[in-house]
């Protein structure tokens, strides 16, 4: 339903960590350097906190989360630039378009390989034989 991927990463998804963010990190680097220094932060923050959840058990993948959400930073920066206003990249079906390809096209980033086979398929085998 998100028509952006600010609204996408700041009210749809992850609310919690979102509001958190923006209390914690966002607000008051916003006003020591500014809203986009200060929201790009936040993005590689949230990519540092991945890298911990899911390369380290996965011992592989490094540098795939943290690149994820500096795409995503980049993406709602680009939606707010005067060629993405242009190209509503913030509104309507032009704006749902870009979040979800925006998202969901550099998942493989963000879940890559080392996790699904070292963390996720051991995961549900073990579910497997437990239920």
């Amino acid at each position: 339903a998100a028509r952006s991927l600010a609204e996408f990463w700041a009210e749809r998804w992850n609310i919690a960590f979102a509001e958190s963010a923006r209390r914690l990190l966002l607000r008051p680097l916003a006003r020591r350097w500014g809203a986009k220094p200060a929201a790009a932060l936040v993005f590689l923050v949230s990519g540092l906190v991945h890298e911990s959840v899911v390369s380290l058990p996965a011992r592989g993948g490094w540098g795939g989360p943290t690149l994820y959400f500096l795409i995503q930073a980049a993406g709602a920066w680009g939606e707010k630039t005067r060629r993405g206003r242009c190209l509503g990249l913030a509104h309507g079906w032009r704006g749902r378009t870009w979040t979800l390809v925006v998202t969901a096209a550099p998942l493989p980033l963000l879940f890559h390989a080392p996790f699904a086979e070292r963390v996720v398929v051991p995961m549900f085998r073990f579910l497997k034989e437990v239920l």
